[in-house]
């Protein structure tokens, strides 16, 4: 199985991660030599502009960019971040063509809108939301024809997507980064990341929130379609439901946080997904947890 998606679709090069866990070295080789063999056959050929769309790590861009300048006088990369209801938004990062400006951005209204949902993963602190955020990431992309997905962090704790693989290679230095990103609550941040969920229209959102319950995270939680509550005891199920409740989420999963388990178990599937999840341990990789590969099943069949 590859290691990286990429397909061109008229001027758009649809592009993502496969199912296959690989070290950046691993992924950059693959995309050179998809690259390669595109050019090779005049599949990707000389132009004005082509639009990137789709998952990007620094490192594949960095070989994206490399070659698709060589032969495109533009490149506009979406942002699913500045997009609008109908649109895709594409942002021109390169460009020696007299019609497009480095930062300008290009609005490209979709065929059809296709049903899209926006999840947020919540409970209190120290139950692993985000350990459990990053398996169910690999989950969904293990599942064969699955919808897109994308994940952000909806806090300011320095725990990006990128913490999980960091930690799964050196702990120390991951740790020792998040305390450098960590930042606060603030109205600005606050004001943004609302925005930033409200924008997105990726097919399968998910995107998890502090820890506490505060007019911050209810306005960013604001913004979502469904929810899915983590916790550590059943005391802490009823203050997340309520403030789910007022704000009209669906929650399609509650589940328990079991640290000192030794094994998922799924105790309700309809209507809610109930049941634990046992050792949500940063650095390990939990997409094979029965539970975690549960909750990717229901996210997917919601679409």
């Amino acid at each position: 199985m590859t290691t990286y998606n990429i397909n061109l679709e008229g001027d758009i090069l649809k592009v993502g991660f496969g199912a296959t866990l690989a070290k950046g070295d691993q992924i950059v080789r693959d995309v050179a030599a998809q690259l390669d063999v595109m050019i090779a056959s005049g599949e990707l050929a000389s132009g004005s502009l082509i639009k990137i769309n789709g998952r990007i790590s620094v490192l594949v861009g960095q070989v994206l960019a490399d070659k698709l300048s060589k032969l495109y006088d533009a490149i506009a990369v979406f942002d699913p971040k500045i997009g609008d209801g109908g649109l895709d938004r594409y942002v021109v990062t390169i460009s020696r063509h007299p019609k497009y400006k480095v930062g300008d951005t290009l609005d490209v209204v979709r065929s059809s809108q296709q049903p899209s949902i926006k999840i947020v993963l919540c409970g209190f602190a120290n139950t692993g939301k985000t350990c459990f955020r990053d398996g169910l990431k690999q989950a969904l992309l293990q599942i064969p024809n699955a919808p897109e997905s994308y994940f952000i962090s909806g806090c300011p704790d320095g725990d990006g997507s990128w913490y999980g693989e960091t930690a799964r290679r050196d702990l120390d230095l991951a740790k020792k980064l998040k305390t450098e990103y960590k930042a606060r609550f603030t109205t600005e941040f606050v004001q943004l990341k609302a925005q930033e969920v409200r924008a997105i229209n990726t097919r399968i959102f998910i995107f998890d929130v502090g820890g506490i319950i505060s007019d911050d995270n209810r306005l960013i939680m604001a913004e979502a379609t469904h929810a899915v509550i983590l916790v550590k005891d059943e005391s802490e199920i009823a203050p997340w439901q309520e403030l789910c409740k007022s704000l009209g989420l669906q929650v399609v999963a509650i589940i328990s946080s079991d640290y000192e388990g030794v094994s998922d178990v799924i105790s309700e599937e309809t209507p809610i997904l109930k049941g634990n999840v046992h050792r949500l341990q940063r650095g390990e990789d939990v997409s094979s947890r029965p539970m975690v590969q549960a909750l990717a099943r229901v996210l997917v069949e919601l679409i």
